[in-house]
């Protein structure tokens, strides 16, 4: 894994004037998901290897992606995006808990360096998953209206 996180760490030298963002993906393929296990294992290498890019999208949607803790490993200075709303289920997040998540996440990692998310993207291949364009739309205004509630100032 080392060498593998260090070969992408040279993706952004010689770049300048781009943010470069890591999504670690757990699957996504018609509402489906592919590995499940929490990030302590990985995290010390990912942070600590990936020094070129500065925001770290984690999906956090569900149980299996395991707790926070494993966002101590990340330096201050990066941005986490947190994956806490089900790009692969059509049922709409309930407001109140993902507030409760994000406060729990700040534990871990300065409230100003966390982002809020769809845990992944809508469609990963021509099917996509197996929620109406309806359903993603209230998907985004939920991340919308949540961010302006949580980070204000930003």
């Amino acid at each position: 894994m080392t060498e593998g996180l260090d070969l992408v760490n040279t993706i952004p030298e010689g770049i300048s004037g781009v943010s470069f963002a890591a999504h670690l993906c757990r699957g996504n393929i018609r509402s489906h998901y592919a590995t499940s296990g929490g990030y302590a294992r990985i995290s010390r290498q990912v942070f600590g290897r990936l020094t070129n890019f500065g925001v770290f999208l984690l999906e956090y949607d569900d149980e299996r992606s395991g707790g926070f803790e494993p966002l101590a490993d990340c330096p201050d200075d990066k941005i986490v995006v947190l994956g806490l709303i089900s790009s692969k289920l059509p049922r709409l997040e309930d407001p109140a808990a993902i507030a409760a998540r994000v406060a729990q996440a700040t534990v871990h990692h300065p409230r100003g360096q966390l982002a809020l998310s769809t845990q992944c993207g809508f469609a990963t291949d021509l099917a996509g998953n197996q929620l109406s364009e309806d359903e993603q739309r209230a998907k985004l205004a939920l991340v919308a209206r949540l961010a302006r509630e949580l980070w204000p100032d930003a």
